[in-house]
């Protein structure tokens, strides 16, 4: 993790939006986009140039996204912000699991269903709902206690990091501040119960559960540089094929035309014509599936478009034949068939099996799948992961 990062990102986002999100918006008065996506598909939503990275995690918090979608004809001027927009939104969607099983782990303590039992007319459990302004006002009367439970939470486990030898100073605090992170990310129903069984006995069963949680998750949290290193490898390389082949148009005859685009006069001029031709590549992150998707929440979908403006008809004819125009493989597989002296191959498949082990670590299902259309010279490469 970089210890300056920018307050504002400068890239050109399509946000589009869960129901939740719409309704929010447009209850704001705020007028919604209709975007027409990489993958043909059109979504409503609102576009972001100049955005700070807080401003994305909050709408993702509260459900207000379902996909963010990026198209440019070079990420490489990029690269910085597009690592930092891919880890705030592997963060969020790892801050909302960790708010969620917090809430399941807490309402199956002894201490709630003791609670449950003796208070049949206010039961604590999935189907609980207290408004948040009622939460907020109960809680406001709470503010010394909520912050004695969150010294107590804290204390073991930053006593835990700061004496770990393997970890440098920078990254002591690194992790100190992600656990303030996890924890001030909670939801109030979270801390309403951890206030209200706070002075029970059966509260450190609570805390153990709360404290197991929030090392799973920091554990978990690593695999948000692995997923940002590797999305910036595939951009690159998707952003480099597109240069190469309009090269080849652009300097028929000339011997070695594949090389011009490391001349940095040269590829300018490419890059303007990609931009005029809007053959671009688009990079999009699918997130979960809103509140509603049961069990889903926690998904997460990386997808790049090596774009080309004859998708549609292009995809249509390939479903036509089925899979006589259609190269599905693994990622590992496609790195290993690229064409040798194809620049960056091995570094691809050496970040492929580090994010690969680090997912199998900390139990985050990762799987990788690439299509060719083969006609088009299109790829479009799909990364899943399952928090």
């Amino acid at each position: 993790m970089s210890a300056e990062k920018k307050f504002i990102l400068d890239l050109p986002l399509k946000v589009i939006l869960t129901e939740e999100g719409a309704s929010h918006f447009i209850s704001n008065k705020k007028k919604l986009m209709r975007f027409r996506l990489a993958d043909n598909q059109e979504g409503y939503g609102v576009s972001m140039e100049h955005f700070s990275p807080m401003s994305i995690q909050n709408m993702i918090l509260v459900d207000y996204i379902s996909k963010i979608e990026i198209s440019m004809p070079e990420f490489v001027s990029h690269r910085q912000e597009i690592m930092d927009l891919s880890k705030v939104i592997v963060y969020s969607i790892l801050y909302k699991q960790f708010d969620r099983e917090i809430f399941s782990s807490l309402i199956q303590c002894d201490c709630v269903r003791r609670h449950n039992r003796t208070n049949p007319g206010s039961i604590i459990d999935e189907r609980t709902k207290i408004p948040d302004k009622q939460l907020r006002s109960n809680l406001s009367f709470k503010d010394n206690i909520i912050q004695q439970a969150r010294q107590t939470i804290l204390e073991p486990i930053w006593k835990a990091i700061m004496a770990d030898k393997d970890y440098s100073p920078e990254e002591k605090n690194v992790y100190l501040l992600m656990t303030e992170k996890f924890l001030n990310r909670l939801n109030l129903m979270n801390w309403y119960i951890i206030a209200k069984f706070f002075k029970d006995d059966g509260f450190s069963q609570m805390m153990g559960s709360i404290r197991q949680l929030l090392s799973s998750y920091m554990e978990k949290s690593k695999v948000a540089e692995y997923i940002s290193v590797m999305v910036m490898e595939l951009a690159l390389n998707s952003e480099n094929n597109n240069m190469r082949k309009e090269t080849r148009y652009l300097y028929q005859g000339i011997d070695n035309a594949d090389t011009l685009i490391y001349d940095p006069e040269i590829r300018g001029k490419i890059v303007d014509e990609l931009t005029r031709k809007h053959e671009l590549v688009s990079l999009s992150w699918k997130i979960g599936g809103g509140s509603t998707a049961i069990g889903k929440q926690g998904n997460l979908s990386i997808t790049m478009y090596n774009k080309d403006d004859e998708f549609q008809e292009m995809k249509e004819n390939v479903e036509s034949k089925k899979s006589a125009d259609l190269n599905k493989r693994s990622l590992v597989d496609f790195y290993k068939q690229m064409p040798e002296g194809t620049e960056g191959t091995d570094l691809g498949l050496y970040y492929l099996s580090y994010l690969d082990e680090a997912c199998k670590k900390v139990n985050v299902k990762f799987e990788s799948l690439v299509n060719q259309f083969t006609a088009s010279d299109l790829t479009v490469i799909n990364l899943k992961f399952d928090f």
